[in-house]
Formats: structure tokens, C-alpha cells, sequence
């Protein structure tokens, strides 16, 4: 990983560090054959290090769905440095691909059949399906060389390991210049060992790129590491917030309106 060439890409990309602010409030009911579930989310945060906590099923991923425009909400707001997403009572819906958000998946939904190089451009070429191997945007060339990828710029996914595939996926997110990435669960499928390591190469490039980052997981190693500002999810609600900077996260009652 050559940090020295991304802090430089943030250098470029950002010359003044650019205020955060997020505003969350939402409802939505969820109804299947067997359960009911209620999410009913409500936080406000100036951190550029979002950590969301909680165990598998609590509504960590429908709240990240929600701020990126996957889930309708059935009422409240979300709002990102001051620009309204959704206003359910204002009928402001911005469409997923205009809200300046980038959603990494569990898995990284890397396309197989382009290579690293044209994983990384295919957001800024539309119209993409089959493209050339060696065409790759000029866009993405500065992020393959930011993240030491020109090496392997023409292979495909399945030729690359997970943590090459972790820097792709974050690449090709942030060559579209989001105001916010959201990971969730980036380090689900993987052993301790390779966890480990994939959490310690994520915490550098918080350091690093100098973009604002909402992390969900059930791991507190991962809270640990990567939130500043950690709110704790249960049973869809915010039970309590905390820090997870150089220790494990001690949460006290949630500021925020728990319903």
C-alpha cells in the first residue's frame, strides 16, 4: 500500500478539510411473513469517523441503505453537510446516484468480468458493458497509482487477493469524489488473522485519505479501530453513544431521541 502516494492524492483532491455534518431521522416499518421489525433512527454527527454497533439483525444495514438511497424511509430526514437527501414531508427523494454517497458492500461487487483498472473507471463511463481490456478512464489512473494498484491494473478480480480487493472497491468508490463512504460490514466473510490485517490497512487510509467514512459492524475490534463516533444499535433503535478511540467503546445514554 503506498500511503505516501495517497496522503498526496488527499493533498491534491482536498486542499482544506472540508467540514462534516450528518443528520439522521427515520422510520420505517418492515413487515414479512414472520416478523415485524421497526427501525426508528436518530443521530446527528460532525465526526469523519461514524462507527455503527450492534448485533446482525439490530437495523444497522437498513439505516446504511437509507442514507444511500436503497431504502425508502416512511417518514423523517437525512441531511449531509447542510444538502437534504430525503424530507419525507418535503417529498425530497435524491436519487441514489446523485447523492455524492459511496456504498461498499459486504463482498465488494467487484465486476468479474472487467479488470482492476476498469472496476475502478466504471462509474465514470457510461454506458459501459463489455469494454476494452486495456481501456481504463484517465480518472481512475490517479487512484490505481494512489493505491499501488498499476501492478495489477489487468487482472481480473478472481487473480487478486482480498485486501487488493478491499483497495479496489474503496478506489472505485472515491473516484467519483463521494462526501461519505459507507462499509458495511467490510470484514465479515474473513478469518481473525486476515480480519486483523484488512482493519489495520482500513485505519491507515482513514489517516490518509482524508474522506469521511461510516463504518457498520457487530465487532468491537472494529469499532475500536475505525469509529471516532460510535452509536450503538439495538432492536432498530440508538440505545447509546460513546467513543472507540484508543479503547473499546464506553457508551452512556444516547443524546439523541430514542422512540
Amino acid at each position: 500500500m503506498n500511503a505516501g502516494a495517497c496522503a498526496r492524492a488527499s493533498a491534491n483532491e482536498r486542499a482544506t478539510q472540508i467540514a462534516m455534518s450528518m443528520h439522521v431521522s427515520i422510520r420505517k416499518q418492515m413487515v414479512s411473513a414472520d416478523r415485524h421489525f421497526g427501525l426508528d433512527i436518530e443521530f446527528d454527527s460532525a465526526s469523519r469517523r461514524i462507527a455503527l454497533f450492534g448485533p446482525s439483525g439490530a437495523g444497522k444495514s437498513l439505516t446504511l441503505r437509507a442514507i444511500a438511497g436503497l431504502l425508502t424511509p416512511d417518514s423523517g430526514r437525512i441531511v449531509l453537510n447542510g444538502r437534504t437527501l430525503f424530507d419525507a414531508d418535503a417529498g425530497i427523494d435524491v436519487r441514489p446516484q446523485e447523492r455524492r454517497v459511496a456504498y461498499l458492500f459486504q463482498e465488494y461487487a467487484l465486476f468479474p468480468h472487467l479488470t482492476v483498472g476498469q472496476n475502478i473507471g466504471f462509474g465514470l463511463a457510461r454506458g459501459w458493458r463489455n469494454p476494452r481490456r486495456g481501456a481504463v478512464h484517465p480518472q481512475a489512473q490517479h487512484w490505481i497509482d494512489a493505491f499501488g494498484l498499476a501492478d495489477i491494473a489487468g487482472n481480473y478480480p478472481a487473480e487478486i487477493s482480498g485486501g487488493q480487493k478491499q483497495r479496489v472497491a474503496l478506489a472505485r468508490a472515491l473516484v467519483a469524489q463521494p462526501d461519505i463512504v459507507l462499509l458495511d460490514e467490510p470484514f465479515s466473510a474473513l478469518d481473525p488473522a486476515l480480519r486483523a490485517r484488512m482493519r489495520a490497512e482500513l485505519r491507515a487510509l482513514q489517516a490518509t485519505l482524508d474522506v469521511p467514512m461510516l463504518v457498520i459492524s457487530h465487532d468491537p475490534a472494529d469499532v475500536e479501530a475505525l469509529g471516532e463516533h460510535v452509536l450503538e444499535i439495538r432492536e432498530g433503535r440508538i440505545f447509546g453513544s460513546g467513543t472507540g478511540r484508543h479503547h473499546p467503546p464506553v457508551y452512556a445514554p444516547a443524546s439523541a431521541r430514542v422512540a
